[in-house]
């Protein structure tokens, strides 16, 4: 009986033991806590070799030491001479391979700069700025050119953007032909024009829309270098710093090097001034109004020529333009044509043609009745009850806290026939009383609508604005209503001031001051060396000078037929600090500090990007694998 027992026993035990075994080694992972892959691939071979002369073929293959990836190869790899057919790139395995369509040139050196675009396959480690190359003849180039570009206006730095050579020194090549040599800036804005051959060339940038290597629309984005460049180098030696850790440096060596020049091209990249002219769809938003739109600007307002209606009189309309006369809002006065569902016109207008000049259009346009739901709530009034009284909409724009620059102005909601400056009451406080005072009153040059109340304000000025009642009739027959506001002026201890002392420029300048996001809040110019900012809000500012060159107080941009370069813009490098109550003295040297250095970073867009250490997950490092696996035993 006890042997009996004690089999059993050991049965059990067995069947236990066996059982955790199973469970273990099916659960078995891949070890982790071992060495991490932080290298990018590496170079092994390839046809043809690097730097390769007279090579024939149309393939071109590179192996690497691990399986990699090739990221968004069509966007960052550049392939110069320029393509006119797209290669096909890919990657396989270990191997890169470009297959090229169009045919080779004769004694040419093709560059193939993958950028960042090669990453091993695991870890996605980069290998930065790879550039391969060989030549069709018996030499290959090898002089470069490098710099940055910025975009004019702003002086942001111009990511992805074509930068080209052209060995044919005639204004014309950038027009009409291909680049010779070609490259993009990175994210830095920052670019590379490698193995190009000895000789003098014309430099330019384009945001080549139409991907012709060409500037052939005059809405891409451009920059040139008006002086020749002249490609050479030079040898010179660096310091190369030997590391123990990361800490404790083991030596420092001079190494030998090639130095190619220019490698500090600065370009300003900017649009030329072009707006094609063209009229957008009609509106109808209510019965009494509809809307011409317009793309740019109008230099004279067309008018509309009734087709399926009859108006009383030649005065069946109001006009009132907006949006800096690009839009011309039409009021119907005539009763008889704003119950129409649809207005049929006829319009002649400035269009551009194909040549980009401004001709005349004659069109014939619709103005349709927006239809709005049925309200049906008039019905479930007392028929006896009285329509309730519209009155003519009217608002000022004045706050409880005004700042002295602020502009004050009332704002009608439909035209008025007749806006006489004596019915409007404007009343100072003084002490408990409020007395009136005298202003003027003009209508608005870009809105017919509105009308501006001036006068010399002073600190701590409170006023109030009085319309009695009935005084103001608009086209539509509707009076206004009573309207009273009260606006007050900060005071000086509210405000500080700001004084610039502008040093290296003596040509025609305006400073503007910035925001936080980059965007004008004021703007000065240049007077006696210096601009003053008064009653300025505490905040922090930044301060961008423009170059007026024609002095009409604007950034103008270039234009490429007249060889004309956009006006100069610099930033201060530092941020002003203005506190209430408090007068700041700045002095600023101007072209002190580099150009594509002068912007602060807090008010940089394009931002450099920190590298990040690609954190190990230790926790979860061989689960992949070990899940992939079937249930059996590994063993």
């Amino acid at each position: 009986m006890n042997n009996q027992y004690t089999r059993g026993s050991l049965i059990l035990i067995n069947s236990v033991l066996l059982l955790i075994l199973i469970y273990s080694c099916a659960s078995i992972g891949s070890p982790n806590g071992g060495p991490y892959d932080k290298e990018p691939p590496k170079y092994v071979s390839s046809t043809p070799a690097p730097n390769q002369t007279n090579f024939k073929g149309k393939k071109i293959e590179i192996l690497f030491d691990e399986l990699i990836q090739l990221e968004k190869p069509a966007e960052n790899v550049i392939i110069t001479p320029p393509q006119r057919q797209m290669p096909v790139i890919r990657a396989t395995g270990k191997k890169v391979s470009v297959e090229l369509k169009d045919t080779m040139l004769e004694s040419t050196t093709y560059t193939f700069d993958f950028t960042n675009s090669i990453v091993d396959n695991n870890e996605k480690n980069v290998l930065e700025n790879y550039s391969f190359a060989f030549s069709t003849g018996d030499v290959i180039d090898t002089l470069e050119i490098a710099g940055i570009l910025l975009n004019a206006e702003n002086l942001e730095p111009m990511p992805g953007i074509t930068v080209g050579l052209h060995s044919n020194l005639e204004d014309s090549a950038f027009v009409k032909e291909v680049f010779t040599r070609t490259s993009r800036t990175n994210e830095r804005g920052r670019f590379t024009i490698r193995n190009i051959a000895t000789g003098t060339y014309r430099l330019y940038a384009l945001n080549d829309m139409s991907r012709d290597y060409k500037f052939d629309n005059p809405t891409e984005d451009i920059a040139f270098e008006e002086i020749p460049i002249t490609p050479t180098f030079e040898f010179a030696e660096r310091m190369d710093t030997v590391w123990v850790d990361s800490v404790t440096v083991d030596s420092i060596n001079l190494v030998p090097y090639t130095h190619f020049l220019p490698d500090d091209v600065t370009l300003f990249l900017f649009k030329e001034k072009f707006e094609r002219q063209y009229m957008l769809r009609p509106e109808r938003p209510e019965n009494h109004l509809f809307a011409l739109k317009f793309n740019a600007p109008l230099d004279t307002v067309p008018l509309p020529v009734p087709l399926n209606f009859e108006p009383a009189d030649s005065s069946w309309y109001v006009i009132q333009t907006a949006d800096e006369n690009r839009t011309a809002n039409f009021w119907i006065t005539d009763s008889t044509v704003w119950p129409l569902d649809t207005l049929q016109m006829e319009l002649t207008y400035a269009m551009s043609d194909s040549l980009n000049q401004l001709v005349p259009k004659t069109d014939t346009i619709m103005a349709t009745m927006r239809r709005r739901p049925n309200d049906n709530r008039r019905s479930r009034r007392n028929e006896e009850e009285p329509e309730p009284i519209t009155f003519l909409g009217m608002s000022a724009s004045n706050a409880s806290s005004m700042n002295l620059h602020d502009t004050l102005f009332v704002t009608f909601n439909e035209p008025v026939r007749e806006v006489p400056p004596e019915i409007f009451c404007l009343d100072q406080k003084v002490d408990t009383l409020w007395m009136p005072v005298e202003f003027e009153m003009k209508p608005d040059s870009t809105n017919s609508l509105r009308y501006l109340i001036e006068r010399k304000w002073s600190y701590g000025e409170e006023y109030r604005l009085t319309v009695d009642s009935a005084l103001l009739l608009s086209v539509y027959d509707r009076w206004n209503d009573t309207y009273s506001g009260t606006f007050k002026f900060k005071t000086r201890e509210e405000y500080g001031h700001l004084y610039i002392n502008i040093h290296g420029i003596d040509s025609n300048a305006f400073v503007e001051l910035l925001d936080k996001s980059d965007q004008p809040v004021r703007k000065a110019k240049v007077t006696r060396g210096g601009v003053l900012f008064m009653d300025l809000a505490p905040s922090t500012y930044y301060a961008r000078l423009i170059v007026d060159e024609n002095d009409n107080g604007l950034w103008d941009t270039g234009h490429y037929a007249e060889k004309r370069q956009p006006e100069k813009v610099y930033y201060c490098p530092k941020a002003m600090e203005i506190i209430v109550n408090w007068e700041t003295e700045e002095d600023w040297y101007v072209l002190d500090t580099p150009i594509d250095q002068q912007k602060p970073l807090d008010i940089t867009k394009n931002k450099p990007k920190e590298k990040q250490e690609r954190q190990r997950d230790h926790r979860n490092e061989g689960k992949n694998s070990s899940s992939s696996r079937s249930g059996g035993l590994p063993f």
